[in-house]
Order: C-alpha cells, then structure tokens, then sequence
C-alpha cells in the first residue's frame, strides 16, 4: 500500500525538500552571489529592492480580500507586511519620492507580479505557494542580505535602507516560522491540491530567478 504524500511526511517538510532544487538555484544566481559578496555598487541593491517593490504590491494588495480564505486567509498577517518598509527604504535610498514617478519593473519583474496577482484573484492555493516562498526567506535568507547591505554600503542597523528586512512586529522569528508551519500542516487540501501548490512553489522560485538573471544582465563585476 502506498501511502499519500500527507499521510508520509507533514506538508510543511514536502513543500521545503520538493522546491529544494530550485531555491538552491535561486540563492546561487550570480547577480545575488556577487551582491551578497559585496562586489556591486549600490545602485544594484536599490534596483532590486525596487523590484521587490512590484512583488510586494502584487501580494499585498489583495491580502484583506483573501483574508477570509480558508486557505490563505490563515496566512494574511499584518506583522508580515512589507509595502510601508520597501517604499520608506527607496524613499531613503533614492533621496526622496521621485522614485515613484521612474520606478519600472524588468519584464520578469513584470511576469512575476502579474503571476502573483492572477493567483491572488483565482486560485488562493497558488497564491500561498508565493507568499510561503517570499515571507519565510525574507525572514531567513533575508536577514543576510540585510547584514551585507549595512556592512557593504553603511546604512544603519536596521535602519533606513535595509527596514524591509526587519519585521518589527515579529518579536521571535523562530517561533514564528514554527507557527507557519504548522498552519502549512493543516491546510485544508487534499493531496492533488498540495501537489500543485508545492508546483507553484517551484515555479515562484523560478519566477525570482528570472528577475536575478535580468538583473545580473544590467549589473556586472568589472574585470
């Protein structure tokens, strides 16, 4: 008798080993692994965070619509926002508002946040899928890239420049993340359902690729 994929493992640890691959490919792109060594300008962080910006948009925004969802209703937390802290971060790092007028997202940018808001307006599975990928590694991964961005171009400890990165409604991470995954756990789904968000989850990590390789196409180490 073969047993189904909730009855084997929790979900929590199937949607983290299946999309394995692909977040290891994520995390290795090169635009990241020289932005994270400390071998580009500025000028490339604040185009990524202005990226971000585009993202974020696309989840947030309709987060109070799917707050009664019973799939990702569970998820929508005022604590996890990141909208106020991206624009007071650009606003900072571009010197004013003016950043609103000229902000454009890249074409993967662009397919990444209309891929978010589809799923937002009709399949609440699939938008899961993407607020798992970007919330849990803003709140792992996302704290190196924090410290890289105080240590490589000086902005304050979690101060203007970096306040994405800091949740500050948060008080324990951790526990955190633990109660995320219990909620993961009990996701009322059947197997085929988590099957395909645990799909969507793979194809968000390669949505965040994308936009690495076009943003590593505009910003390259000098030989």
């Amino acid at each position: 008798m073969t047993l189904s994929v909730s009855d084997a493992i929790p979900f929590s640890t199937l949607i983290r080993t299946a999309s394995h691959e692909q977040h290891t490919e994520a995390e290795n792109a090169s635009f990241m692994s020289e932005m994270l060594g400390g071998r580009l300008g500025v000028e490339a962080y604040a185009r990524y965070t202005e990226q971000l910006w585009f993202v974020y948009r696309a989840l947030e925004e309709p987060a109070e619509a799917l707050a009664g969802d019973p799939v990702a209703g569970p998820f929508i937390r005022p604590g996890l926002f990141r909208l106020p802290s991206l624009e007071r971060d650009l606003t900072h790092m571009y010197g004013g508002e003016g950043w609103r007028g000229s902000a454009a997202p890249l074409p993967a940018t662009a397919a990444y946040a209309a891929r978010v808001a589809e799923l937002a307006r009709e399949w609440p599975g699939g938008y899961l899928a993407h607020h798992y990928t970007r919330y849990l590694g803003d709140l792992s991964g996302g704290q190196i890239i924090r410290g890289t961005a105080e240590k490589t171009w000086g902005f304050a400890r979690k101060g203007d420049g970096v306040r994405f990165y800091v949740f500050e409604e948060i008080g324990n991470p951790a526990a955190f993340k633990r109660e995320y995954r219990a909620l993961l756990d009990a996701v009322p789904a059947d197997d085929l359902e988590k099957q395909r968000i645990v799909d969507e989850c793979k194809h968000a990590f390669a949505l965040n690729t994308a936009v690495f390789h076009e943003l590593g196409d505009h910003f390259r180490v000098s030989a």
